[in-house]
């Protein structure tokens, strides 16, 4: 009888569980909504407390505005740059020496390491891909090309005099530009404080990186400062700051970008742009174009196909339309530009990654200029500390922030992009040498973008009364000293 019991009373519960009145397991969870995460990305900032004492690497958050580590660097350091993954920086120092660091949340001082470098080598500008280092090294007219972590000196590469940056993919196999200003005069003064009366004109040279030899010599403008390749790999834009142009260079055919027009296979005329005007001097024409411009930095917007253009001597940026057709030749609307007035002297300027605003660092006035990209207007100027002479910035699906660097202030200045406010200011060790931020969103890596170091590239704001200082003149490196 009890045994029968117990079986009935199996059963009932076999039954109740089948039911559904039971546990079950969570097979699909329901994932939380509300905004996207923050990027992980981190900004570097690279300090100077004085021209001889140890520079100092501030690693800042993006998602906090807090500084995650801060340890010194290299003596006096007078330039700085990522590389092609966001993740190792790289000064050149006061000494002539060459840092190596990772820029991390747990970066210490125990993980800085040094180049090796000839002994009279005289450094000026860094040019690093994810795998190597390729300086601009003034001693004998040479590109240095050093592999490995750190950085270990493999060959010099001759070139034309004054070299002062590099520009290319940085892939093993394809050709890298040496960008040289062709001057007798290797002090680098001429094309930093009087950039207009230089006759010269530049070159760049191209190294095959499989022989590391000069494959091509292309002519430039004058006073070529700084140079950009287009993440396909297929243009090269050289800023020549002494008459206000913009060197185009096919990096596919290792040539200027010059043809004659055809028709493609769409019918529509072609024709190729050697060089882009920037002034009217230089040829362009249209509403708010300067007379003078002097290109000294720009961006190439993905989004958009477009250069932003910081032209330092016109108070204006420039707006140009890049694009290429499905063939890989200019689009009909190649060259098309349009001027923006912004604060005085626009030392550097970044756009947002969607294309839709662009921010310029004003030296001379201490301001910062928002600009619309789409309706080529002026927005806002905001006043920060100091005279402002770099401008980096990361964007994300909700807004977007600009770190703004001035050479003589410590504050890291970070304004927010969805309110155009200042957001926060960021106190380093020392003012304010150069600032990079590993990647511009959430999920891009970051640009191959070469340092700029004062004097050579960079431009240096002198005041009135300094205009005519003989030291100055006489030594361009001073110009890390000045804001």
């Amino acid at each position: 009888m009890r045994l029968v019991q117990a079986s009935t009373v199996l059963l009932t519960g076999a039954l109740i569980a089948g039911c559904g009145a039971g546990y079950r397991p969570v097979v699909s969870p329901i994932n939380p909504s509300g905004p996207a995460s923050q990027p992980q990305t981190f900004v570097g900032v690279v300090s100077s407390p004085s021209p001889t004492a140890p520079g100092v690497l501030s690693v800042v958050d993006y998602a906090g505005d807090t500084i995650m580590a801060q340890a010194p660097i290299g003596p006096g350091p007078l330039s700085f740059t990522l590389d092609e993954t966001g993740s190792n920086g790289y000064t050149v120092n006061s000494d002539g020496t060459l840092t190596n660091f990772q820029v991390s949340s747990s970066f210490q001082a125990k993980n800085i390491q040094y180049t090796t470098l000839p002994a009279t080598a005289n450094v000026v500008n860094l040019f690093t891909p994810s795998a190597g280092i390729w300086t601009a090294d003034l001693t004998g007219n040479v590109i240095d090309v050093l592999t490995g972590f750190p950085g270990t000196f493999k060959l010099a590469v001759p070139v034309a005099t004054t070299p002062v940056t590099i520009v290319g993919p940085g892939v093993v196999g394809q050709r890298n530009y040496a960008i040289a200003q062709d001057l007798s005069d290797t002090t680098g003064v001429l094309c930093n404080v009087s950039p207009r009366t230089v006759t010269a004109s530049g070159e760049a040279d191209a190294i095959e990186q499989a022989s590391f030899t000069v494959s091509n010599k292309i002519p430039l403008g004058k006073c070529p400062v700084y140079a950009l390749e287009t993440p396909d790999s297929k243009r090269v834009f050289v800023l020549n700051r002494g008459d206000d142009t913009i060197t185009v260079i096919n990096s596919q055919n290792n040539t200027l970008d010059a043809c004659t027009p055809f028709p493609n296979q769409s019918g529509q005329t072609v024709t190729c742009h050697p060089s882009l005007p920037l002034s009217t001097s230089a040829g362009l024409t249209g509403t708010n174009a300067p007379a003078i411009a002097g290109p000294v930095y720009a961006e190439y917007n993905a989004a958009t196909a477009q250069l932003v253009v910081a032209d330092y001597d016109g108070n204006a940026v420039s707006v140009i339309d890049v694009s290429l057709d499905i063939y890989g030749n200019d689009s009909p609307t190649f060259g098309t530009t349009y001027t923006i007035p912004v604060g005085a002297s626009p030392a550097s300027v970044t756009a947002l990654f969607d294309g839709s605003r662009a921010y310029t660092a004003n030296q001379a006035d201490g301001t910062v200029t928002e600009v619309n990209l789409v309706s080529h207007t002026p927005i806002k100027t905001l006043p920060v500390n100091g005279h402002p002479r770099t401008v980096a910035s990361v964007q994300n699906s909700l807004y977007g922030k600009v770190y703004v660097a001035s050479p003589d202030s410590p504050y890291l200045t970070i304004i927010r992009t969805d309110q155009d406010i200042i957001d926060a200011t960021v106190l380093v060790q020392g003012n304010i040498v150069d600032v990079r931020a590993s990647n511009q969103n959430g999920t891009a890596g970051n640009a191959i973008v070469s340092s700029r170091k004062p004097g050579y590239g960079q431009p240096c704001y002198l005041p009135p009364s300094l205009l005519s200082n003989s030291t100055i003149q006489a030594n361009p490196s001073a110009c890390s000293t000045l804001p």
